[in-house]
Formats: structure tokens, C-alpha cells, sequence
């Protein structure tokens, strides 16, 4: 099977084909500019393999939760090329992402966090699962820092750029966190490797029924909104 992944929710924007087993991807922090390097990297990685957009199996979308922008520019990326080569789409979230590249080092349940701004998190707890790659324990949410719980007592593994911009993360009971893995950011070729196991599942859907996932309504707070936040610190 061949999946197209695309991903630019995040500080990071990627694209990622996989084939088989081979696997080819692309992976940068911009800083901005993600819709015309996310459509660069399209064009790259179908380059590099010597295949175009009809000879896919479909294309697998980060739908977020991360940056608004981000992750519209992902979104109406992966609608615009699955319909003009007629391919299904399936929809990974950044959460899932990152919970996959823990799974692929060997960790069995995995608290996924990144970093929301307006001193909140995205977060989700994982388990590995053999046959979708993994399983939410959790919902997908967004809060802030000192509400994040994990589910049960068992170990997990962190990783996502959340820990490193809330340090106290680190003290959650049960928890196992390599400082390395503070930094991680959703890459494209893990949303392949996930996006594959859901089209062998049937899970495809018409690029028309591909939605974000936002998790919250608003970007910044209003002015005063950080007169009342500064006022209270």
C-alpha cells in the first residue's frame, strides 16, 4: 500500500510516502511559510520515488489539535490533492503522532503533550495497540498543565514538546520522561505508518469529511483578558 502523509500543524511541517517498506520523507521547522513547503515536499518525495499522485493508495492528514493556521493549511492540502487524483483520505491527530513515535522505541502506554500556548497543553493518553498502531485511553484535550492526569497506575512514557515548555509535567506520578523527548514535534512518517493500518481497516473517507480537530475556539487572548491575567500574577 502506498500512503501520502501530510503534516503541518505544528512549528514543524512534513510530508512522508511510504511504499511498502520504504519509507521517504521530508521534515523542517520553517519558522513560516508551511503551505508553500508542505506543497515543496509533496513535490520532492513523489520526485525522489518516481511516482505521481494517481499511483497512491490515499493520502493519510494531520487534523491537529496545533496552530489554527497550521492546521488548515494541512487540511485543505491533503482535500486538494486527494481530489484531484481521486484518492481517499484518513485523519491522524498530532497526539496520535507522537504517541506512535514512543510506541516505535518500544513504550507501551504514552502521554502525548504539546505545548497549546495561552498556558495550556494539548494532551492525550495512548496504549500501543498491534492492530491500529495505537488506542486512545483518553479524549483528546486541551487544559492546563496541572490538569493533565494520566489513566490507572501504570507506567507511561512522555514525549512532546508540552513537557519542555511546562518543566513540572515531569512530576506526574508514574511517569517516565527522557529529556530528549521533550522536543519531539508529530512527524509525517509516523502519520504514514498509522495512516495505512486505517485504510487496511476500511477507514477511508471522502476528502469532502476531512475536519480539523481544534479543540478550542480561540487563538490569543483579548486585551482584557491579559490586563485581568496580569492584575492576578
Amino acid at each position: 500500500m502506498r500512503v501520502l502523509a501530510l503534516d503541518a500543524a505544528t512549528e514543524a511541517c512534513s510530508v512522508a510516502l511510504l511504499d511498502g517498506t520504504d519509507l521517504i520523507g521530508r521534515f523542517e521547522e520553517p519558522g513560516r511559510g508551511h503551505a508553500e513547503r508542505l506543497l515543496g515536499m509533496v513535490d520532492e518525495v513523489l520526485a525522489e520515488s518516481g511516482l505521481g499522485l494517481c499511483a497512491l493508495d490515499g493520502i493519510a492528514a494531520s487534523v491537529g489539535p496545533g496552530g489554527f493556521t497550521g492546521v488548515r493549511i494541512t487540511v485543505a492540502a491533503a482535500q486538494g490533492l486527494a481530489f484531484g487524483a481521486g484518492l481517499g483520505v484518513v485523519p491522524v491527530s498530532t497526539l496520535e503522532s507522537l504517541a506512535a513515535q514512543a510506541v516505535s522505541r518500544g513504550a507501551s502506554r504514552v502521554l502525548a503533550c504539546l505545548d497549546a500556548r495561552m498556558h495550556e497543553v494539548y494532551w492525550g493518553a495512548f496504549l500501543a495497540d498491534a492492530p491500529r498502531g495505537v488506542l486512545a485511553l483518553s479524549p483528546p484535550r486541551v487544559s492546563g498543565a496541572d490538569a493533565v492526569r494520566m489513566p490507572g497506575d501504570a507506567p507511561y512514557r512522555g514525549i512532546g514538546r508540552g513537557f519542555g515548555a511546562y518543566p513540572a509535567l515531569g512530576a506526574l506520578p508514574n511517569l517516565v520522561l527522557d529529556p530528549a523527548d521533550c522536543t519531539r514535534l508529530p512527524n509525517a512518517r509516523e502519520i504514514a505508518v498509522l495512516g495505512r493500518l486505517r485504510f487496511a481497516a476500511g477507514e477511508a473517507l471522502d476528502p469532502a469529511d476531512l475536519t480539523p480537530l481544534y479543540l478550542r475556539d480561540k487563538v490569543a487572548f483579548t486585551a482584557a483578558e491579559r490586563a485581568e491575567r496580569a492584575g492576578r500574577s
